[in-house]
């Protein structure tokens, strides 16, 4: 199901669909190919960026986010050796309410000529300790 949420995203914000629909009803369509089995996110002050162009940086994801509310923290995830974004990045807002508004405000939103996607982050596993779903069983059907 994951994987199909994926590419409606990706369909919806690269395709000729992304000027054709506006905004909430992408949301509306991406969250529709998601169906109701999702769980509901946990709110957190820290939200998960994705859909980030390689050239997009910390300070411009700071800018951009920054208008919603107190920013703490943003961070885009680079490689290593190129220096690029790897597509993905964090914000950390002041309170739980300005990472709502930033969520509401930059949501399926275009940052550097990309669609962005913006989602409360999930927490990190306790190190030693595997994830809840096991992602290898739950895709090869065991």
């Amino acid at each position: 199901m994951a994987m199909r949420l994926g590419f409606a995203r990706r369909l919806l914000s690269t395709s000729s669909f992304a000027s054709q629909l506006s905004a909430p009803a992408a949301t509306a369509a991406a969250t529709a190919a998601a169906g109701s089995d999702k769980p509901a996110p946990i709110p957190s002050d820290t939200l998960f960026v994705s859909g980030l162009n390689k050239r997009t940086t910390t300070e411009k994801l700071h800018e951009s986010f920054s208008q919603f509310g107190q920013v703490v923290h943003a961070k885009v995830v680079t490689d290593r050796n190129s220096g690029y974004s790897k597509g993905f990045g964090f914000v950390k807002y002041a309170s739980i309410e300005d990472a709502g508004k930033g969520i509401e405000g930059m949501d399926a939103k275009f940052l550097d000529g990309w669609v962005i996607f913006a989602e409360y982050a999930r927490p990190r596993p306790p190190p030693g300790q595997a994830p809840t779903q096991d992602t290898y069983t739950r895709r090869s059907g065991y």
